[in-house]
C-alpha cells in the first residue's frame, strides 16, 4: 500500500468509526506508529481531521475525501470505465460531466480520442460543473467547454447552488455521465452532499441519455441524497468485478450494464 492509498484508507476508517487510535491503525495497516502519526498530522494540516492525543477524530469534512486522495482508489478500474464512457460519445455530441474521479477519467479519455485530438475546431461540447475537468479540457481545441457556474466545493471541485442552475435551464445535452457515491438497483444513484445531488439531478434532467459511471465498490451502496431513480438510468458502466447478482438486478430494472 503506497502513501496515497494509506491516506485514503485512514480517512475511510475515520469516516466509519468517528475516531481512530494510532496503535490500532498501525497494527491494522501493518506500518509503524510513527508512520501513522505522520499521516494523521498531514491530514490534520489539510483540515481533513482533528488530531487528538493518541489518534484523531472526524471534523466536518472528513467524510468527503478530496480528489487528490481518491484518485489512488480503484485507479485502474476507473481508467477502463473512462475509456468505455468515451467510446459512447459520437462526433458533434453535447456531453455533460459532473465532478468526481471516475468522470474525470471519462474527460481524460475524451481529451485523447485519436480521431478528435489535433482538430483545429471543436468536435465535441462538454458541459460540466467540475472545475478540474474544465481546466483539463480547456486546452483541447477539439473540445468546447461550457461551465455551469455556482459556488465551488473544495472537497470535490464541483460547482453547486442556485447560480449553477441558470446555464442548465437554457440547454439540452445528448448524454450526461454521472459520477456517484453510490448506486443501487432498487434505490437509484446517490451523492453524499445534497447540493451536488441537486445540480447533478438537474444535469440528468437536461440530457437525452443518462450514463452512470461507477466502479464496483459503489454498487449496492447508499449515500445521503438521491440524484435520480434507477428507472432514469440508461446505462451503467462499471468494472468486471461487479457481482453477477447485482448486474442482473440492474438489468432487470431496464439498465444496460457495460462491464469493462
Amino acid at each position: 500500500m503506497d502513501r496515497y492509498e494509506r491516506l485514503s484508507t485512514l480517512l475511510d476508517l475515520l469516516g466509519q468509526r468517528g475516531k481512530v487510535d494510532v496503535d490500532d491503525l498501525a497494527e491494522e495497516l501493518t506500518v509503524s506508529a510513527a508512520t501513522i502519526r505522520r499521516d494523521l498530522d498531514h491530514l490534520a494540516d489539510q483540515q481533513l481531521l482533528t488530531r487528538t492525543r493518541g489518534g484523531a477524530v472526524t471534523n466536518n469534512v472528513a467524510y468527503d475525501l478530496p480528489l487528490r486522495y481518491k484518485t489512488a482508489r480503484h485507479a485502474a478500474e476507473k481508467e477502463r470505465i473512462g475509456r468505455g464512457g468515451a467510446a459512447l460519445v459520437a462526433r458533434g455530441s453535447v456531453v455533460g460531466l459532473n465532478g468526481g474521479t471516475t468522470t474525470t477519467e471519462v474527460a481524460r479519455a475524451l481529451a485523447v480520442l485519436p480521431e478528435r485530438n489535433g482538430a483545429d475546431e471543436p468536435t465535441l461540447t462538454v458541459v460540466t460543473n467540475a472545475l478540474n475537468i474544465a481546466s483539463e479540457l480547456a486546452v483541447r481545441p477539439h473540445v468546447k467547454i461550457v461551465v455551469t457556474g455556482g459556488v465551488a466545493r473544495p472537497a470535490s471541485f464541483e460547482l453547486s447552488g442556485p447560480l449553477a442552475t441558470r446555464v442548465l435551464d437554457e440547454i439540452t445535452m445528448d448524454l450526461v455521465f454521472l459520477g456517484v457515491d453510490a448506486v443501487d438497483p432498487a434505490l437509484g444513484a446517490y451523492a453524499h452532499h445534497e447540493g451536488e445531488a441537486s445540480i447533478n439531478r438537474l444535469m440528468a434532467g437536461r440530457a437525452r441519455r443518462i450514463v452512470v459511471t461507477a466502479d464496483s465498490s459503489k454498487l449496492g451502496g447508499h449515500a445521503f441524497a438521491r440524484i435520480c431513480a434507477t428507472a432514469e438510468i440508461d446505462t451503467l458502466i462499471t468494472d468486471d468485478a461487479a457481482p453477477a447478482e447485482v448486474v442482473a438486478a440492474f438489468e432487470a430494472e431496464g439498465v444496460t450494464v457495460q462491464l469493462v
